[in-house]
């Protein structure tokens, strides 16, 4: 086969449309039974002026001035970025995947670390926009402790588009795109870490059970996580829109007001602030990830098996 044929066969097969599918109800069905951590993360994250710190007490607070349905403010359009987010992800990843599959073994760590900043780059470029939306619908009607930050009035994701685009131009729905590209680093450590800990679970055949694929997908997000949270702190404050520096924004921001943000945020509440809500995003991103590997894993197994396929996912 040639080269042009087995490249076809890499973005177009039906391995590739069932990971992607997979990855994305997986990732919805996760989300939706997490959903609250990450209202808690959001908002410690945006309003600066919110003293508590503990995921429980926040939680506690927003339930009490804001009702217990507000927990699940945004949720629609927060799942509907993340199913097209991870759809992108998974597809760009698997495919990459299989192209790349009859190369060196010894580089495993390397290539999938580099699969995951190419599948990260694609799914930034392509999905931002419904990100920054989403973060604006699912801080609507917040009470904030910071005075500074003034209310919106979207109807829905449509209406939020339009109003963004008319009244902000359509750059600022690329909004916090520099850190997120930055960022891509976190889902590719956390495929890297899975990925290595998978093939070494199931080495010499050995069948992987749900609660190992669990503890997997959540150690590797942690480490992930962590590493990387100071920027998507940032990224949150960027996609709200209401913090500018210096005036500067654009589709792409500016490396300064990353730093400076970085900076403002050091200044405010010392290096801790850096990581202010971290809690609640390893609550939520890891159960998230956790739950979502599982859910992934079994949809593929049971689609391969009802397409008789008996495909074992190569590790």
């Amino acid at each position: 086969m040639s080269g042009d044929g087995a490249s076809t066969v890499g973005l177009l097969s039906y391995e590739t449309l069932v990971h992607a599918m997979a990855g994305a109800m997986g990732s919805v069905t996760a989300m939706t039974a997490f959903f609250p951590l990450d209202t808690a993360k959001s908002r410690l994250q945006v309003d600066e002026s919110r003293k508590s710190k503990s995921t429980p007490v926040i939680l506690a607070e927003i339930v009490q001035e804001e009702g217990l349905l507000s927990l699940y403010r945004g949720w629609f359009p927060v799942i509907s970025s993340l199913c097209c987010s991870n759809f992108v992800y998974f597809y760009t990843f698997n495919s990459l995947k299989r192209l790349t599959a009859s190369g060196p073994k010894e580089s495993r760590l390397g290539k999938d670390l580099l699969m995951g900043i190419v599948s990260g780059a694609v799914n930034v470029i392509l999905t931002t926009p419904m990100w920054v939306v989403n973060t604006r619908l699912k801080l609507q009607g917040v009470k904030f402790r910071n005075e500074d930050l003034h209310q919106t009035q979207y109807k829905g994701i449509f209406d939020a588009f339009r109003q963004i685009i008319a009244s902000e131009g359509v750059a600022t729905l690329w909004n916090g795109t520099l850190p997120s590209l930055i960022l891509v680093l976190n889902p590719a450590v956390q495929f890297m870490i899975y990925e290595a800990m998978k093939r070494r679970a199931g080495s010499g055949g050995k069948k992987i059970s749900s609660a190992e694929i669990f503890l997997i997908g959540a150690i590797a997000k942690a480490i992930a996580t962590t590493a990387t949270y100071p920027l998507q702190t940032v990224q949150a404050i960027l996609r709200f829109g209401q913090y500018k520096v210096d005036g500067k924004g654009g589709v792409m921001g500016s490396i300064y007001n990353v730093f400076s943000l970085l900076m403002d945020r050091i200044k405010k509440h010392g290096a801790a602030g850096l990581y202010k809500g971290l809690e609640a995003k390893l609550l939520q991103t890891v159960l998230t990830a956790a739950l979502m590997f599982v859910v992934y894993e079994k949809i593929t197994a049971a689609t391969f098996k009802v397409m008789g396929l008996n495909q074992k996912v190569k590790l």
